[in-house]
């Protein structure tokens, strides 16, 4: 009874891990970065594959998303000032947005990092099945090498420490 008792713990422990752990994602660390491209609110296209030689954040998120609207205020305070005029390019992905909803909720919000709509979730299909706000950093050659869902402190340092480890 004892190893039984021990044994469905372990599972649902192993369980528990994997399912904070990138839950809902399609792609895994060392993963190539699926190929995309998306048009930013300003009109500039973003293909993926144009973006060899860079590091690439890639978050996803919703206007109805608290951590994503917890997430994107920190993004736009910390992040994007420190790494904007680096070798990074952000691109945050509107997932199931249309262009003239993100136009008029960011004329709110006032970010100025590349945001871009994925009405049909196309691009967001491409990385994963569930969960937002989720994020994706992508090497120099094209290669995921941190993902994270969800937002915490803890979570954005990482994301820091990562994009500056690469850059």
């Amino acid at each position: 009874m004892n190893k039984f008792v021990l044994t469905l713990m372990s599972l649902f422990v192993a369980l528990s891990l994997t399912a904070n752990n990138h839950q809902g994602s399609l792609l895994k660390k060392g993963d190539n970065v699926p190929e995309f491209t998306v048009t930013t609110l300003d009109g500039e296209e973003m293909a993926i594959n144009k973006l060899k030689g860079k590091v690439v954040l890639i978050n996803f998120f919703a206007t109805w998303c608290g951590p994503c609207m917890k997430e994107l205020p920190e993004v736009q305070k910390q992040l994007w000032p420190k790494f904007k005029d680096e070798n990074f390019v952000m691109i945050s992905i509107g997932r199931q947005h249309s262009k003239e909803e993100l136009m008029k909720w960011n004329k709110t919000k006032g970010f100025t990092f590349p945001i871009a709509p994925d009405p049909k979730r196309e691009v967001y299909s491409k990385f994963a099945n569930q969960y937002i706000p989720r994020n994706f950093i992508v090497d120099k050659s094209g290669k995921i090498i941190w993902q994270g869902v969800g937002f915490d402190r803890k979570e954005l340092d990482e994301m820091m420490k990562t994009i500056q480890e690469n850059l």
